[in-house]
């Protein structure tokens, strides 16, 4: 299952599953990444924003080094808010990181802009504390300038993340390109079911963060999750990560543990009652008013998820 690969709309594979590299511990990112690339992954994930694709780049190093090919790996960069003015600048960072000529896929991180000028590279902020926010900006002008990347050869596919079926609606009339990706926070407890619905419709396909919700949380007790778990005789975790496949996602496992990233990658074959217990799982939260989102940062903007607006 861990080997499954799905086709983009820019007519490449993306594999099923990646490793995630958002929050992982300063000093055990390099290790994390070549362990995973040695034991098979195939995708990397990673973003100017998290602070760490120096040591992103340093893995995939030590992977080339002991034989894998840049070609048969896909890594993924965002370019973070304070870039969105200037996505080329923000991508030649990320390369510059990464030790690479190009990525696989560049991503806009979050549809908003902060001040570019303003008092930090990456979280300016006004007097009072607030984020430095330009609110003028229209997210379509940053999608026009990761349109103009495409002809540079410094990425071979462009995508978003953090998009609700709102900004997609605003976004699509006016985009040449069609978004490769939409990569959200994706699990039971938050299906955002409207979203992945319209990107299937339009061919863009699902990358899902935070898919285990967050660490020690909810979900790993969720009733429906630990019946699952136990009768094909896994972890609640396993079957969390499985979720995304008959959904038809990439899905990102993060763990800087060399046993965990191995354990990471035994996806199961979710059967149609184990579906359906997940989705009726999923269908009474969203009933019920008690959907969960972990992660969403303070812009003080309303991105028109119908949990937050």
């Amino acid at each position: 299952m861990a080997d499954k690969t799905y086709k983009l709309n820019a007519d490449q594979d993306i594999p099923a599953l990646g490793l995630g590299t958002w929050q992982s511990e300063p000093g055990q990112v390099q290790k994390a990444v070549a362990h995973a690339l040695k034991s098979g992954y195939k995708l990397i994930d990673g973003a100017y924003c998290y602070g760490n694709e120096d040591e992103v780049g340093a893995g995939l190093a030590e992977a080339f080094a002991s034989g894998i090919k840049r070609e048969d790996i896909f890594v993924v960069s965002k370019v973070w808010a304070t870039y969105n003015t200037r996505v080329e600048l923000g991508l030649d960072k990320s390369l510059k990181s990464l030790g690479l000529d190009y990525v696989d896929l560049f991503l806009v991180h979050w549809p908003l802009l902060m001040n570019p000028e303003g008092n930090h590279d990456k979280f300016p902020k006004l007097p009072n504390g607030e984020r430095d926010i330009i609110h003028s900006h229209s997210h379509i002008d940053t999608w026009k300038q990761m349109e103009a990347l495409l002809s540079t050869g410094k990425t071979k596919a462009i995508g978003v993340s953090n998009y609700s079926k709102r900004y997609l609606e605003q976004l699509l009339p006016h985009a040449t390109v069609i978004p490769a990706v939409n990569q959200i926070e994706n699990h039971p407890a938050l299906p955002q079911q409207e979203i992945v619905d319209l990107c299937k419709e339009k061919g863009i396909h699902i990358m899902a963060y935070s898919p285990l919700g967050s660490t020690g949380g909810p979900l790993f007790t969720a009733e429906p999750v630990v019946q699952i778990a136990e009768k094909h005789g896994v972890k609640p975790s396993t079957v969390l990560l499985s979720y995304h496949i008959p959904r038809g996602s990439t899905v990102l496992a993060k763990s800087i543990s060399p046993e965990r990233i191995d354990e990471n990658k035994k996806l199961i074959e979710l059967d149609a009652e184990d579906i359906k217990l997940l989705d009726d799982y999923s269908n009474k939260l969203t009933k019920e008013g008690k959907l969960q989102r972990f992660v969403y940062p303070p812009f003080g903007v309303d991105f028109g998820f119908p949990d937050k607006s």
